[in-house]
């Protein structure tokens, strides 16, 4: 039985105890929030897609801590769970692997490519396993495409673009681009790490965008080179009028088919070939329960996991910082 410790209790932490009450392998022992009305349960995040947050927790059933190093000092905490605002990342995950804990940590992992370099550091030494929460490596249909695109199912890729749009998510938090780092950083880095999940890291970014609320890049759209892909291409952004839906999608060709994703539609997974298009089935759920899942199987097993690495995570805010560094100069920037 893993003891697991959350700290954080926004939108992404409730997401995660849902997921843990669901198990029989972990136990929640111990949560932190700085916020008293978070930590008892009275005031509760909602999410932006429908199955996020769902409040299945019983916040009665375990001890309470308002600092989360007090938690991590908890002797009975074998995992520390971290789901704070992306600027905190980077002490609580060191501090938390200094004591030999284990850790999950929500992405993007780290605010700069430096700090995130320095918890990539940290983790390779540390007794402890640490994973970064990157959903979409784990989501049902883009564990599909991911699998397509390593085993050459349909031949090779000739065009991947990937799409992730939304309104503002409201808030100080989200407004202020020095902390989130701006849509381009908190939601855009979905598909910059899932593009590099499929294709390895680009040799170059070349990318256009805006700041619309956060004071950072707020909508862009960026263009990546590889070696042997021809066209790969992802815009997102929360600059969209209110109103307007959230929007996950990917189109990839291949050279004998077609596959597109949406998450709006009742099929949301749907592949061309042979003059036809066919519904593929996606099993039902989202990438929180599996990667999850994932990360205590490999606790288990006293196996580090490979599939969400701090280092893959630390060079997908890597990607991210280039492609602001486009946006401002106009130029494309090498990755190194």
């Amino acid at each position: 039985m893993v003891r697991v410790g959350v700290i954080g209790l926004g939108m992404m932490g409730l997401t995660h105890l849902d997921v843990y009450s669901k198990r029989k392998d972990a136990r929640v022992v111990a949560l932190s929030d700085a916020d008293p009305d978070r930590l008892s349960g009275k005031v509760r995040a909602a999410g932006n897609i429908e199955g996020q947050a769902q409040g299945g927790f019983d916040f009665g059933s375990v001890r309470k801590y308002a600092e989360g190093k007090a938690l991590i000092a908890d002797r009975d905490v074998d995992l520390v769970d971290i789901c704070l605002p992306t600027p905190l990342h980077k002490d609580f995950v060191l501090v938390a692997l200094a004591a030999g804990k284990h850790v999950l940590v929500e992405k993007p992992l780290a605010r700069t490519a430096a700090d995130a370099a320095a918890m990539a550091e940290a983790a390779r030494k540390a007794k402890g396993f640490a994973m970064c929460a990157l959903c979409m490596r784990f989501w049902p249909g883009w564990t599909w495409l991911k699998d397509a695109i390593a085993e050459g199912t349909y031949g090779k890729v000739r065009s991947a673009w990937f799409r992730r749009v939304a309104t503002h998510p409201g808030g100080p938090y989200y407004s202020n681009g020095k902390a989130s780092g701006g849509a381009i950083l908190d939601l855009h880095i979905h598909d910059a790490d899932f593009v590099q999940h499929c294709f390895g890291m680009p040799r170059s970014v070349f990318a256009r965008g805006y700041a619309a609320v956060s004071g950072e890049v707020d909508h862009l759209v960026a263009l990546y080179s590889f070696d042997g892909v021809p066209l790969v291409a992802a815009e997102g952004g929360w600059a969209m009028a209110p109103g307007f839906p959230f929007t996950m999608q990917y189109a990839v060709n291949f050279e004998r088919a077609t596959a597109t994703y949406d998450l709006a539609s009742k099929q949301p997974l749907k592949l061309s070939a042979g003059g036809k298009e066919e519904a593929v089935p996606v099993d039902p759920g989202m990438g929180y329960e599996r990667e999850i899942d994932y990360f205590l199987g490999c606790l288990g097993r006293g196996a580090r996991p490979e599939l969400a690495t701090i280092e893959s995570a630390a060079a997908s805010v890597r990607i991210v910082e280039a492609e602001a560094e486009s946006i401002r100069t106009g130029k494309a920037i090498e990755i190194r």
